[in-house]
């Protein structure tokens, strides 16, 4: 599981009521219903100390697609996988994208203040208001660009037609909350509605999520930005041992990152033996419960194909390989032998997970 918690990492728990809590980095005091389980609490302040690098990044900015914008807001190290930051970074990366669309725009003045009134939604609101910070972030975008004040006609009406729309995008998508996918879903709606309503026609590719693995309560394939996780094939010739060792551990280590096969050019009865009981006796998996010997045409086809090593003669699978770890067949060797091979796959695996990110 993830981070939660800025201080100790722990789940995040909502209560009922609103109750006096202490910040620990500033220690300033104030009502939240948002802490964590070990009752750690961070005021919206400082869990959006980042603020001064939006300015510098959208400043800088040539980018028509507030996606891209966006990207780059994610990636500030004092920002977080969820938080009432979200609720600046929406409307910045849209005012900034607007602006250089050809949007009639005070770009500097406009994330000021964009950072003054994101700041005044609190964390939360999308399950205590009913109404994401993030939808409310494409309104008061709108509001800025437009000058609309609460004695306005028509520019009242289309802030409020846009936080409507990102609302409800957000709304049909449902729960649980997730900043990425309501910012993402958000913005798309804002792009819509700003070429459809003001004829500004701001950019907006494909958008994938890459950080599903930050995220604990992730809807995986339910989510509308969900990256597709790769199918990983793990190849030697009887699919007997090493290549059943990295199947098992990449459904072990890395399932949320990329899906895990094994496969041979033969096949054998049965799984190497030693192989399943010291899987089984240092990491306590049964290889035998869902794996057996199969071969390249019983799975499905992959994305990465991995050779364990051609120390037995590299078997041919219609296409060349993406890689080859170049281990030995510990088959019928020592037990020494084996963990060896083992440690390096369970290594090599993590390294696959980490690139595959």
């Amino acid at each position: 599981m993830n981070e939660e918690c800025l201080i100790c990492k722990a789940p995040l728990e909502y209560l009922e009521t609103d109750e006096e809590m202490e910040c620990e980095l500033c220690h300033k005091k104030q009502r939240s219903k948002t802490r964590c389980v070990n009752g750690h609490f961070v005021c919206d302040q400082c869990h959006t100390s980042g603020i001064d690098e939006i300015m510098a990044i959208c400043l800088n900015s040539k980018s028509k697609n507030p996606i891209e914008i966006m990207e780059k807001m994610m990636d500030i190290e004092a920002y977080h996988m969820h938080g009432p930051e979200h609720h600046t970074m929406v409307g910045a990366a849209l005012l900034t994208a607007y602006k250089n669309a050809g949007g009639d725009l005070d770009l500097k003045k406009a994330i000021c203040e964009m950072q003054k009134r994101g700041q005044e939604v609190p964390g939360g609101v999308c399950g205590f208001w009913g109404a994401c910070g993030a939808g409310i972030s494409t309104g008061i975008y709108l509001a800025i660009a437009l000058k609309s004040t609460p004695l306005s006609k028509e520019t009242w009406g289309l802030s409020n037609q846009m936080t409507s729309r990102a609302l409800d995008a957000i709304g049909r998508n449902g729960g649980p909350r997730c900043c990425k996918r309501d910012s993402y879903l958000a913005i798309a709606k804002a792009v819509e509605f700003t070429r459809e309503k003001l004829g500004i026609n701001m950019q907006l590719g494909e958008i994938v999520c890459s950080r599903s693995h930050m995220n604990n309560q992730c809807l995986k394939e339910a989510c509308p930005f969900h990256k597709k996780p790769k199918k990983v094939a793990f190849i030697c010739v009887h699919n007997s041992c090493r290549s059943q060792i990295a199947e098992a551990f990449g459904k072990h280590l890395a399932g949320d990152i990329f899906e895990s096969y094994s496969a041979g050019t033969q096949t054998k009865p049965q799984i190497n033996q030693d192989a399943v009981r010291i899987i089984k006796e240092m990491y306590g998996i049964d290889m035998e419960e869902t794996q057996y010997s199969k071969l390249i045409s019983d799975i499905p086809e992959p994305d990465i194909a991995i050779s364990m090593g051609c120390n037995v003669g590299c078997p041919f699978i219609g296409r060349s390989f993406d890689d080859n770890w170049g281990l030995d067949d510990p088959t019928g060797k020592s037990d020494e032998e084996f963990k060896f091979i083992i440690k390096e796959i369970e290594k090599n695996i993590l390294q696959l997970k980490e690139e595959l990110k």
